[in-house]
């Protein structure tokens, strides 16, 4: 395993975030595919093992149960200090808009119950899951950095917003002496290079590391045509995000698997050294053994620049998807 800083903080992350949304009681949440708690610690023993020390959650994950997991099994395995911890928050709900909830209250409750599901002090990473469009961005600033002098949180990130608002949010924190958003969690893969319009360029400038989410597009990167999953199957979110332009992003996918067998590795290993030359750190979800033994293998593989031009030539401009999709307003 490879190490580098996490943009500006002192967090020094593995070059594999492992993506801890598949963790947790499925009865609580939207995920049919979640894994029960020794399937969990199965998967992130082996990461350690294999020098992940960087790991990612949210409050949202099935009901809180993601945290409550992840946190038991890193008690469990390994030292407190040894591993760098990111949950994510989302914005203030209507009801607390109603009744009166600031934007500082909502970071500061959040923070707290996220932290009694860890059973932790403190958390490395603390993430604004997105932009929260009924909130000033100086509260929410406020509130983080409240939280950052309290010492319950040593750096704060951001996820799923544009570059203006990343811009916007920073320069609201270096006006006022608040702590700044060191990362960006965006929906970045070989098949949804959207952030290289503007996100990309600004973190490059302003050294804000890039950690995506769905770096395996919810598995499309790592299967060859007519493989399948129980969550290609059933992610209808996902299906939302990728089906419409499936018969385009088919034939990146097809380069992908050309060049794993011609690697002799597998088509994660690809899709991943890809987009390790990009980015800081890239969120990769784990169910099964193999998918963190994979990512961990890419972290090794040099993709040539000839390979790389190859991979990216087919891609076309898509449209926004997802939360992002929601977030025009």
């Amino acid at each position: 395993m490879k190490y580098t800083k996490l943009g500006n903080s002192d967090l020094t992350v593995s070059r594999i975030c492992m993506g801890c949304m598949g963790f947790g009681d499925a009865s609580k949440g939207m995920h049919s595919w979640t894994l029960d708690e020794q399937s969990s610690k199965e998967i992130v023993k082996r990461g350690l093992e294999l020098g992940v020390n960087f790991f990612d959650t949210a409050i949202a994950y099935q009901g809180g149960t993601g945290e409550e997991y992840l946190g038991r099994i890193l008690h469990s395995l390994a030292k407190r200090e040894d591993v760098v911890v990111a949950t994510k928050f989302p914005p203030r709900t209507q009801a607390e808009i109603d009744a009166g909830v600031t934007g500082q209250q909502h970071v500061q409750n959040m923070l707290d119950t996220s932290l009694r599901h860890l059973g932790m002090d403190y958390v490395d990473l603390y993430i604004v899951h997105s932009w929260d469009y009924n909130t000033p961005i100086f509260d929410i600033m406020e509130g983080l950095n409240n939280a950052v002098k309290a010492s319950k949180v040593r750096a704060i990130g951001i996820s799923n917003c544009y570059a203006y608002q990343l811009c916007k949010a920073n320069a609201i924190a270096e006006q006022n002496g608040f702590a700044k958003f060191v990362s960006i969690q965006g929906h970045y893969n070989l098949i949804f290079r959207e952030e290289e319009r503007e996100m990309a360029k600004f973190c490059a400038e302003d050294n804000i590391a890039m950690t995506p989410y769905s770096a395996l597009a919810s598995g499309r990167l790592s299967k060859r045509p007519g493989e399948t999953s129980k969550r290609l199957q059933e992610d209808t979110y996902a299906k939302g995000k990728y089906d419409a332009m499936a018969e385009q992003d088919g034939k990146i996918i097809a380069r992908v698997a050309e060049l794993a067998e011609k690697h002799g590795v597998s088509m994660t290993e690809i899709s991943l050294a890809w987009l390790l030359t990009k980015v800081t750190s890239p969120v990769v979800g784990a169910t099964k053994l193999h998918h963190i033994e994979g990512a961990a293998r890419a972290v090794d593989l040099e993709l040539t620049a000839e390979e790389i031009s190859y991979l990216e030539e087919p891609y076309v401009p898509h449209q926004l998807v997802g939360v992002m999709a929601q977030q025009v307003v």
